[in-house]
Order: structure tokens, then sequence, then C-alpha cells
């Protein structure tokens, strides 16, 4: 069964969890401002928002994992095309090299590998094979190889140095990637601080002092406390997208 890398589907477990978590929070965080329980209740739905953004971080995590996982398999191809093996010959052993490099049996990459190498048994080309997973991967390295080997193929280029220049710049593509997620790892948890600190203030004064925070549940209060509450998810839409930086 082939897979679509561009679209991830929860599991029945995945989803309710991340349903019932959104509508957890959303109800908390209600709650914490507005100290009503109708309005807690009411909040509660905006945690249907939540498996859709889930869905999608599970999304990229698995492409990243798969873009890496390529990278290892690159290499592992190198170092046959290396030894003189024929190129189908190769391809047929990259899955014990895999497995032993990897030290998991069950991975995305081994599953394309294992569905490549049947398909070649039952006689399909080997491009349109590598064209296929690279449509369904939506890596643009697994294009850029696809394409290069196909015509390579055709044209009786050199396979390795393709291969080998391929893992070379996949690895520096990882590398710089890493080195932005280091940079903003700090920040990202800071502003998850800065996100909570609102809602934890309020919290510990409605609970050691409710007298002083009385004004804010009636009259104009609700006002501010509407106007606050949509700045903080403006400012949270903001810092998401400025931390979603792609390499």
């Amino acid at each position: 069964m082939t897979t679509d890398y561009s679209r991830y589907i929860l599991t029945r477990r995945q989803y309710v969890w991340a349903l019932c978590f959104g509508c957890i929070i959303s109800a908390a965080g209600m709650w914490i401002l507005c100290r009503h329980s109708v309005a807690a209740l009411a909040c509660a739905p905006a945690g249907w928002l939540y498996p859709r953004f889930y869905r999608d971080r599970r999304c990229r995590m698995r492409k990243t994992k798969l873009r890496m996982q390529f990278k290892e398999m690159l290499q592992v191809l190198s170092s046959l095309l290396s030894a003189g093996r024929s190129v189908e010959n190769a391809f047929y052993s990259l899955e014990g090299e895999l497995v032993m490099l990897l030290g998991e049996a069950r991975t995305d990459l081994l599953h394309e590998v294992r569905i490549l190498t049947n398909r070649m048994r039952n006689g399909e080309p080997l491009e349109s094979l590598l064209t296929d997973f690279a449509a369904r991967s939506d890596l643009e390295e697994v294009r850029n190889f696809a394409e290069a080997f196909s015509i390579s193929k055709r044209a009786g280029g050199d396979l390795v140095e393709i291969v080998r220049r391929t893992s070379q710049i996949i690895a520096e593509t990882l590398e710089v990637e890493m080195e932005v997620s280091v940079l903003l790892s700090q920040k990202r948890f800071e502003s998850r601080i800065m996100m909570a600190m609102p809602f934890a203030f309020i919290g510990f004064l409605g609970f050691f002092a409710p007298d002083y925070m009385a004004p804010l549940h009636q009259g104009f209060g609700w006002i501010v406390l509407a106007v606050c509450l949509l700045s903080l998810a403006a400012c949270c839409w903001w810092m998401v997208r400025t931390m979603d930086i792609e390499v």
C-alpha cells in the first residue's frame, strides 16, 4: 500500500486525544479568564480546531524523518554502487543494509524500499518507481534525485557521482536546518512562556485575591477581557508564523 506523505491521517485514538486536549485547554483557559462555567463550556468547542494543527505537526515530523532516512539511504546506495554492484542489485540490497544502519525494521523509508523492490521484481522500470516515490514523498530532495537518476540512466551518466552529490546536498540542507532549529528553540520556549503567563497571572490573582479581580468580571471588565483575549490570540498567531522558517 502506497502512502501520500503530503497528507497525514490521524488514527481514531490520535484524533480523540487531540480533540479532548484542545477542548480541555480551551475551556480551562476561558474559565481562568472569566471564572464563568457557561463561558468555559461555550469556548470548549474551539478545541475542534486543534486536531488540524496536530495533524499538520505530525505530517511535518514524518516528512523530516523521511528526509533524514533518505539521506542515509543515499549514502548506503553510494557505497553499494562504489563496490561494483549494478543499480538494480544495489536497490535489492538496500533493505538489509538500512535495517542494520537505522536499527529498526518498521520505518517509512524501509516500507518504500520494500514496495520498490517488489515492483521491480514484477518488471516495472526503476526510473518510474523513483518518480512515483518522489511525487508521493513531497520532498524536493527526492524529486531532484529521481530526475537526476532518470536522466543519468538514459544518458549513461555517472550514477555513483550523482548519488554522492545528492547525498552531500541533502546533508548540507539538514545541517542548516539543525542550526536554525537550535537558534529558534530558545525563542520558541520563551514564546510559550509568554503565552502562558497571562493565564497564570490572572489565575493566581483570581485564586489568592478574588476581590481584587472582581471588577474584571463585571461591566466594562468583560470588554477589557475580550480585547486582551483577541490581542493574545493575534500575538500567538504572529509568533507561530514568525517561527515557521523553512530552509
